[in-house]
């Protein structure tokens, strides 16, 4: 497969960019889709997403990645940043964070093995020296002491709380990536009295009409439910 298979995608990618907010980034479109070449050609291989058509792949996986960006990039305020991203599968969002934000350390964590081998084989095809998989079971391992800890359609906000929330450090965040707002989750969050849903924010993702949202969770001690 040419590096230039893809070509056809970069306007619809330019697009969402600059929907984003994101026009400073348009230097890496190739690398974007360079990424999404690699998910297309060893996805049988994986078995990374049921999603076959390239197309698709763009909207559902890169474009619903990269409208956390902004928020996640807006946290941090230019600092230092480790990211572990749970249950990363093909690496979303972990490569593309990689990609957007070469000066972070990105480590996705699977207990996939044929996985967590895509995302080292794309990271090595892609040069991202600061993005690594780790393959294992995340509630055993110890911790990465992450300043963002993140999850996309991982588990439920209960079960990603009770397995991920050691993975991250002192003052680190946990993040969750979740589809239409989780009322009944939240609920169940809310009754085990230990995590708060910090704040909501509603992602609008370049051509998806289904509903995204990103929540923000931390220690009940210091917050109030929202």
């Amino acid at each position: 497969m040419s590096s230039n298979a893809f070509t056809e995608f970069k306007p619809a990618l330019l697009a969402a960019l600059e929907q984003l907010g994101m026009t400073s980034d348009v230097g890496r479109a190739d690398l974007l889709l360079a990424y999404l070449q690699q998910l297309q050609h060893w996805n049988k291989a994986y078995n990374l997403t049921a999603i076959r058509k390239p197309e698709d792949m763009l909207i559902q996986h890169v474009f619903d990645s990269l409208a956390v960006v902004p928020v996640l990039r807006q946290h941090r305020h230019g600092r230092d940043t480790l990211v572990a991203d749970m249950g990363s599968g093909a690496g979303l969002p972990g490569i593309i964070l990689g990609i957007c934000q070469p000066d972070w350390r990105i480590v996705c964590v699977d207990a996939v093995g044929k996985k967590t081998a895509f995302i080292r084989q794309a990271a090595g095809a892609l040069g991202l020296p600061n993005v690594r998989a780790l393959h294992g079971r995340i509630e055993t391992m110890e911790s990465l002491q992450a300043d963002i800890v993140v999850s996309r359609a991982f588990a439920s906000l209960v079960d990603f709380v009770e397995i991920s929330a050691h993975h991250r450090a002192d003052d680190g965040v946990l993040w969750a990536m979740k589809g239409q707002h989780p009322e009944d989750e939240i609920r169940q969050l809310q009754a085990t009295g230990r995590w708060a849903v910090v704040s909501n924010t509603t992602l609008q993702v370049p051509q998806l009409s289904a509903q995204r949202c990103l929540l923000e969770l931390g220690p009940k001690e210091s917050h109030d439910y929202r």
